[in-house]
């Protein structure tokens, strides 16, 4: 585990910053960008716990969350050689599996949809829309990313399972509040 014991080093003041490795690069470097919209997803989870969710998603977040701590070290480390001397933690099938059961625990509650809903409802859930968009971003950038040099192929997994996971869980946390979903009215 790292050690901080200092917060700031002046060292990214020119706009580059090191990887786990300790190369420099451009601070809008696309691997930067990887990780910085996976820790920015992270906070959003943090920001939807604060403000109390039901107990079923209280409960799965902080595991959650860790996970994505161990898909943005594996994005620090572009060098797989680095990542066994390091012992980085990766994303692993159990962790896509864990989400898939738990869309399947909650989509049986919540039960099928039979039409769009707009983000919103209780405050729990509009938060939790807010991560799952936020979620879909960080997938995009991993895929340009996964374009320009090889990465683990369970990291995009990863984040399709976990979108889906929080737009099961919006459903969810308005269903235990006792909100009506927000239906789209094409309409309107």
């Amino acid at each position: 585990m790292p050690r901080l014991t200092k917060i700031y080093t002046r060292t990214g003041d020119a706009g580059e910053t090191a990887l786990g490795t300790r190369a420099r690069v451009p601070k809008n470097d696309l691997r930067v960008e990887a990780y910085g919209t996976v820790d920015e997803l992270n906070a959003l989870l943090g920001l939807a716990q604060a403000g109390g969710l039901a107990e079923k998603l209280a409960a799965a977040l902080p595991n959650i969350q860790n996970t994505l701590f161990h898909l943005g070290s594996d994005l620090a480390f572009p060098d797989e050689e680095e990542k066994q001397q390091y012992q980085v933690p990766r994303i692993e099938e159990r962790h896509i599996a864990q989400l898939e059961a738990w869309i399947d625990e909650l989509n049986d509650i919540v039960g099928p949809l039979d039409n769009f809903i707009l983000p919103g409802g209780a405050p729990g859930a509009a938060a939790l829309h807010v991560a799952r968009t936020v979620c879909r971003r960080a997938e995009r950038v991993l895929v340009s990313l996964a374009q320009r040099e090889p990465l683990n192929p369970l990291d995009q997994a990863y984040l399709n399972r976990l979108s889906d996971f929080l737009f099961v869980a919006t459903r969810y946390e308005n269903h235990a509040r006792g909100v009506p979903e927000p239906l789209w009215d094409s309409r309107a």
